[in-house]
């Protein structure tokens, strides 16, 4: 399957800990009425059956609001729930691998750094990439600074649509225009905001002023 760029214009990538006391499910919805365009299940502390279980519960969700449930790293959770597709990192499972598993119907992304990973995994059959962290991650205390000229050369090299991740806010958001990249990726933008719905709503705007600048020349 190939994913369309406005599919990946507004990523949203949830995590729990940002929540309080609202269910993850009323979180969601807030998000997909917002306007996230592509919905990633991450939550680093859930088992497996856990995992499936959420995403079971999201789906219907996301078919309602015509968006796809993309599950993090856990191919075989993404099997069992028929998710609409996973995202694997470069120390999960290979691209390869996950198209083995899932087959050609489904969604695989991948994580790439630089150009070359870019390039890999699309020969690997990869749909989409996140590439980041940008502007650095509160979720990911081990990510590296994705320099823009990296990401602009990365939206260079491949022709599969690039979301960029990592720290992206409605500030500092303006400073991926121009690079090339179909969309963003955002977790505590939208996960730890006062109000979801509204968050998502300005992020979407925001994706889309980004994209519609295409790449500088």
């Amino acid at each position: 399957m190939k994913i369309s760029p406005d599919k990946i214009r507004l990523y949203g990538v949830t995590d729990r800990t940002w929540l309080g006391k609202m269910s993850l499910e009323a979180a969601v919805e807030e998000a997909l009425r917002g306007g996230v365009t592509m919905l990633q299940l991450r939550e680093k502390h859930a088992g497996h059956e856990e995992l499936v279980n959420m995403a079971l519960r999201l789906k219907p969700l996301c078919r309602r609001y015509g968006v796809p449930l993309i599950i993090n790293d856990d191919v075989q959770a993404a099997l069992e729930a028929d998710a609409d597709g996973v995202h694997v990192g470069q120390d999960d499972m290979a691209v390869t691998e996950a198209r083995r598993i899932l087959g050609a119907d489904k969604i695989v992304g991948a994580s790439a750094h630089n150009r070359e990973e870019a390039a890999l995994a699309e020969r690997q059959g990869a749909d989409y990439l996140g590439s980041g962290a940008v502007f650095g991650s509160s979720t990911k205390t081990d990510a590296t600074v994705l320099s823009r000229e990296e990401l602009t050369a990365i939206c260079r090299t491949v022709s599969i649509p690039v979301a960029a991740i990592g720290g992206i806010t409605e500030e500092n958001g303006m400073e991926l225009a121009g690079t090339g990249v179909s969309g963003i990726a955002v977790v505590s933008g939208i996960f730890a905001a006062k109000d979801i719905e509204q968050a998502a709503a300005r992020l979407r705007a925001l994706a889309e002023e980004i994209a519609g600048r295409g790449r500088e020349r």
